[in-house]
C-alpha cells in the first residue's frame, strides 16, 4: 500500500483504523465531513481530506494519489434522522464511493460491512459468508442497507473493480466516542444491568477488525466476504463479563422473548420510536432473543484475524471511558 484513504475516518473503527494504519506504517488520508468532530483521532498521523460520501467529486480528490480505499463510513442510529437517510449514506454514499474508486483507478477497495447484511442464522447453527440477508427489511432497516450496499460492491466487480467485503461483529473498544457499542458498558457502571432475554451475539475488538481490514486489503480475494468476529457470546454471558468489569450486580431478571419481540414490532407498525423510553432501538428488540453467531474460520484462515479475548477488550474500553471522563 502507498497510501490508504479511509472514509469514516472520525468514527469509532474508521479512527482504529487508521491507528492500526500508522502502526503499520502506511500513510493514511483521512476523510470526513467539515463539521465532522474529531475527537476520536486525538493524536493520530493522518492527511485530512474534507468532502462526503454523497459528493463524488469529493471523494475522486481525495482518493488522488491513494492506491487503497477503506470504505468504513455508514449511518447505524436511524432513530436519529430516520430511515430514509440512513438508505442513503449507507448505499447511495458507497455507491459513490464505488464509481469514484473506478474513476480513479484504485487497485483495491475494502467495504465495510457487518454481519447484519448476513440475517438471522437458522437457530443451532453459526452464519457464514454464504449466509444471506432473511429479515424483513422494515424490522431491520440497517443490515437491509448493508446488504443493498453489499450488492453495489458486486455490481462494481463486475465492472471491473477489486474490491473485497468484511463483515464485522459486534464491535468493543477504545474511541467510541459515539457510545455505540460502549454504551453497555456506560450503563452498567451508572445504574447496572438489571434485566436480560434469551438470544446473543458474535463480539470481537475493534483492534482486530482494523488488523482484518488491513490483511484483507493485503491478502483478501477478490469479490468474497470475510466474516470478522470473534465470541458468540449470550447475552447473560456479555451482561456478566460487562458487570464483573464496571463492578455493579449482575442481572437477576429474565424479560420473556415473546414480550420484546412483540412490542418491537408493535413500535415498528406504529412507527413509534423506541428510543424515548427504551435504550435500545425497534431493531434490537425484534431481534434480541436470536441467537446471532457466525463462523469467523474464513477470516481466521486466509487473513490472519487476530482473537483478542472479549473480556479483554471490555476491560481497555472500560478504562478508555474512564479516562474521558465518562464513567
Amino acid at each position: 500500500m502507498r497510501r490508504a484513504l479511509v472514509t469514516g475516518s472520525t468514527g469509532f473503527l474508521g479512527a482504529n483504523l487508521v491507528e492500526a494504519l500508522n502502526r503499520h506504517g502506511i500513510p493514511v488520508r483521512a476523510f470526513h465531513r467539515k463539521t465532522s468532530r474529531l475527537d476520536a483521532l486525538e493524536g493520530l498521523e493522518y492527511e485530512e481530506a474534507i468532502g462526503d460520501v454523497l459528493d463524488i467529486e469529493s471523494l475522486m480528490n481525495a482518493m488522488e494519489g491513494c492506491d487503497v480505499v477503506f470504505h468504513v463510513a455508514a449511518v447505524a442510529d436511524y432513530w436519529r434522522r430516520g430511515p430514509d437517510w440512513l438508505y442513503k449514506i449507507n448505499v447511495e454514499g458507497t455507491k459513490n464511493v464505488l464509481e469514484a474508486s473506478i474513476r480513479m483507478r484504485i487497485s483495491r477497495v475494502v467495504y465495510t460491512s457487518s454481519v447484519a447484511a448476513l440475517g438471522v442464522p437458522k437457530r443451532g447453527t453459526l452464519g457464514n459468508e454464504n449466509s444471506e440477508f432473511n429479515i424483513p427489511p422494515k424490522w431491520f432497516p440497517y443490515g437491509h442497507s448493508k446488504h443493498l450496499a453489499e450488492k453495489e460492491v458486486q455490481k462494481a466487480i463486475l465492472s471491473g473493480l477489486d474490491a473485497v467485503i468484511v463483515n464485522p461483529g459486534v464491535i468493543v473498544g477504545p474511541r467510541d466516542i459515539n457510545r455505540i457499542s460502549g454504551s453497555i458498558l456506560i450503563q452498567a457502571a451508572r445504574t447496572g444491568i438489571p434485566v436480560y432475554t434469551d438470544g446473543g451475539t458474535n463480539v470481537i475488538a475493534v483492534q482486530d477488525v482494523a488488523e482484518g481490514e488491513i490483511a484483507a486489503a493485503e491478502r483478501g480475494r477478490k469479490g468474497e466476504r470475510y466474516i470478522l468476529g470473534n465470541e458468540n457470546l449470550t447475552h447473560l454471558e456479555m451482561f456478566l463479563m460487562t458487570c464483573e468489569i464496571a463492578g455493579c450486580k449482575p442481572p437477576s431478571f429474565k424479560i420473556p422473548g415473546w414480550l420484546l419481540r412483540g412490542l418491537g414490532k408493535l413500535m415498528v407498525a406504529a412507527n413509534v420510536d423506541s428510543r424515548k423510553f427504551l435504550p435500545i432501538d425497534r431493531s434490537q428488540m425484534i431481534l434480541s432473543t436470536e441467537y446471532l453467531f457466525f463462523d469467523n474460520t474464513k477470516a481466521r484462515k486466509e487473513l490472519g484475524l487476530p482473537h483478542t479475548p472479549v473480556k479483554e477488550a471490555l476491560q481497555e474500553t472500560y478504562r478508555w471511558y474512564k479516562t474521558q471522563g465518562v464513567i
